[in-house]
């Protein structure tokens, strides 16, 4: 009897959309979480599902990981977090300071964080311009100045 390989391949994973987000405001310090670790760990925790995994590829702790998820301004970090886990999550609205709880200012220097994924391992990353708020950055600077 013959057995025929999947049509996918034997190494086939469901592709999973995980949404950009805006990096969670902390201190600069060389051992914390910066932006480049922060979609870091949401790339590797996409490709293993494990925090703890993820957490020690980026050399990180896994508390501190759940310390950032509960800060101020880490709605769109929780976001791409449980996409990346496969748990259902509540859409956010990035272009909204309420909703992100960013000022404007910050979400247009950082802009926003987007994790590629390739046959179901992380990949690479883009920085993705986040030109609603500039314009929201122009309105609230035009206001002051007028």
């Amino acid at each position: 009897m013959k057995h025929y390989p999947h049509p996918r391949g034997p190494l086939y994973r469901r592709k999973r959309s995980i949404p950009a987000f805006h990096p969670v405001p902390v201190c600069p310090r060389a051992d914390g979480w910066t932006p480049q670790r922060q979609v870091d760990f949401i790339g590797h925790l996409a490709e293993t599902g494990s925090v703890l995994a993820a957490a020690r590829a980026v050399s990180m702790g896994r508390e501190s990981a759940y310390r950032l998820r509960r800060r101020h301004g880490a709605a769109g970090f929780a976001a791409a977090w449980d996409a990346a886990l496969g748990k259902p999550h509540d859409p956010v609205d990035l272009a909204s300071g309420k909703a992100t709880g960013l000022l404007a200012s910050y979400r247009c220097e950082h802009g926003r964080l987007k994790v590629v994924m390739y046959n179901g391992r992380y990949a690479a990353h883009r920085r993705i311009p986040d030109n609603d708020a500039l314009l929201q950055w122009e309105k609230q600077t035009a206001r002051g100045l007028l």
